[in-house]
């Protein structure tokens, strides 16, 4: 007993030595606490404004739940309840586990439930967590009713803007109503006088028309008097002279001022120089010197004079016009104009005299110019649909003209009568040429053949088969011994004269038509007329192809110069081209 008793007294005075000791720590860390709480308030007061009076800060610091429970044991003498609760207090808080928070509480649940209550300081930062995120939502906001309200600034200056153009067009409106009403009332009043002017332009023209038929009429009366006088002279003179074998020219049955076709196959052209290239050099680099807007419509036909640098376009706005193209000038100069032609102009193609030009039309006739007169000199009719291209033979007293009535026919300029009708093509004749200096004559058709005819006696010696679609143009190298043709979907063929059943070889530059094929002086070179805008430059030797870019639509017609150093052409643009 009196050794329980001893270790009792041993533990109580352990006990309040220790509870001593405690008191003392605690008094301790009070005065620390106060000397912090001193110094704070003194660094406060010090940056405090000088004259002003200290103020004593009082500082409240929450105590957190363990220190309050830990402090009131401790204060209530259980130790031993203070050191379980430590020992209870540590040992639960590594099991806890957080399952559940809330924005206004927060409780934490371990797996033994045990549940834990927020201090003072954790629920502040709950708060704040939320103030902030309130504060940047509301930023977001703000700065998206400022860009909202920028773009409504936006849009209604815009409105604005757009009424007062729509006011404007309103205006410019009505005054365009109120001027067409004055013009349309202006039109009305010169009504009379255009009709009168009318019917003035129509009586001088019935006047001009009753004279030139009345001329005509007094011209052919005064004719056959003549032809009358001279075939009684001349059947008189047979009479006398029948032991002669003579033949009157009424007893045959031909016109008097028939002419003949020259015997000899092949005369000599003045004009055509024949150019021979330098040996190993080939001519195929060209660029465009200069552009002439020709016609306000598309031009079907260009021709060069025989011997002067003077081309010939014929047009779609039914006139022909005469061009001068200066050499070193970047222009071309208007020298005649021609109108007529009651429809649209298909093809040109000058007199080998070079005074005269004929002219083919959609109106079935062709005329024949005098560049003297400056008028037209003959209107051939024979033909019932449009007339596509004509040809004069080097002699100069014949002309070929093709139509899309399916014939060829050879004019006699000096008895101005059909010689001849050449039938043989079962489509539309779209070309027609004389062979330089012969009597030989090539065609081509929409039946995709062509034909070399014999025109002192009108008949077709060879047919060249060979296209797979119709032949749009024909002609002859100056040598006379190829022929080039081109047909609608892009095909060059290249024939020998002497074996027309089969070409020699065929270029392919379609898929859009060859509208026209023309030979350079020296043979060659070959110029095509595309669809597709461009000029090609073909070398027979070797077939290969070059490309002139400038025309805006498609082009027609292309020819060489007298030397075969520039290649005109023009086409549906209404633009002469110069290439050099």
């Amino acid at each position: 007993m009196s050794t329980r008793r001893e270790r009792r007294a041993e533990e109580e005075v352990k006990e309040s030595v220790s509870e001593e000791e405690e008191e003392e720590r605690r008094s301790a860390e009070e005065e620390d606490l106060e000397e912090a709480v001193r110094a704070a308030a003194s660094s406060t007061s010090s940056r405090r404004r000088p004259g002003l009076p200290k103020q004593r800060i009082i500082v409240h610091v929450p105590e957190a739940v363990d220190d309050f429970f830990r402090n009131f044991l401790l204060r209530s003498g259980l130790i031993r309840t203070l050191n379980s609760f430590e020992t209870e207090w540590y040992g639960s808080a590594q099991t806890l586990l957080t399952t559940t928070t809330t924005t206004t509480t927060t409780t934490t649940t371990t797996t033994t439930g045990v549940s834990f209550t927020p201090d003072a300081l954790t629920h502040r930062q709950l708060l704040q967590n939320e103030l902030d995120s309130v504060r940047r939502e509301t930023q977001l906001l703000r700065q998206e009713v400022h860009a909202a309200g920028e773009v409504l600034v936006r849009v209604q200056r815009e409105r604005d803007f757009h009424r007062l153009q729509t006011r404007r067009v309103a205006e410019d409106k009505n005054r365009l109503i109120h001027d067409f009403k004055q013009l349309k009332k202006l039109l009305e009043s010169y009504e009379p006088a255009l009709r009168h002017l009318e019917d003035k332009y129509q009586a001088a023209l019935r006047q001009k028309m009753h004279l030139s038929l009345e001329k005509e009429r007094v011209q052919n009366t005064a004719d056959r008097k003549l032809n009358l006088e001279k075939a009684q002279e001349k059947k008189e003179r047979s009479i006398k002279r029948s032991s002669s074998g003579d033949r009157s020219a009424t007893s045959s049955g031909r016109h008097l001022k028939d002419s003949d076709f020259p015997v000899c196959s092949r005369l000599v052209n003045p004009h055509r120089a024949q150019v021979k290239p330098p040996p190993g050099k080939s001519r195929t680099s060209f660029s465009l010197s200069r552009s002439i807007k020709g016609h306000t419509m598309p031009i079907s036909c260009i021709d060069l004079h025989p011997g002067k640098l003077i081309l010939a376009s014929a047009s779609d706005d039914c006139s022909w016009r005469l061009w001068a193209l200066p050499a070193g000038e970047r222009v071309g100069q208007m020298v005649l104009t021609g109108e007529g032609h009651s429809d649209w102009l298909s093809g040109c193609s000058f007199h080998p005299d070079g005074c005269k030009l004929a002219t083919t039309s959609g109106d079935t006739t062709v005329r024949l110019w005098d560049f003297s007169l400056g008028c037209c000199v003959l209107t051939l009719s024979g033909h019932n649909q449009p007339t596509w291209g004509c040809s004069f033979h080097s002699c100069g007293h014949f002309l070929a003209s093709c139509s899309a009535d399916r014939t060829v026919k050879l004019w006699d300029l000096n008895s101005q009568r059909c010689w001849s009708t050449l039938r043989r093509h079962t489509a539309s004749v779209n070309s027609v040429g004389f062979l330089p200096s012969s009597n030989l004559l090539l065609t081509c058709s929409s039946d995709k053949t062509l034909c070399l005819w014999d025109g002192r006696l009108g008949v077709c010696t060879a047919t060249f088969h060979g296209h797979q679609h119709p032949c749009n143009h024909a002609t002859f190298s100056q040598a006379a011994d190829v022929v080039a043709s081109c047909d609608s979907r892009g095909v060059i063929n290249l024939w020998d004269v002497r074996r027309p059943e089969s070409p020699m070889t065929a270029v392919d530059v379609g898929p859009l038509a060859a509208n026209q094929v023309a030979f350079s002086p020296s043979g060659n070179l070959l110029a095509v007329a595309s669809g597709d805008s461009l000029v090609r430059l073909v070398e027979v030797n070797s077939c290969a192809v070059s490309g002139l870019t400038g025309h805006g639509g498609s082009v027609h017609s292309v020819t060489f110069d007298h030397q075969g150093e520039t290649v005109m052409s023009a086409g549906g643009d209404g633009v002469i081209n110069v290439w050099s």
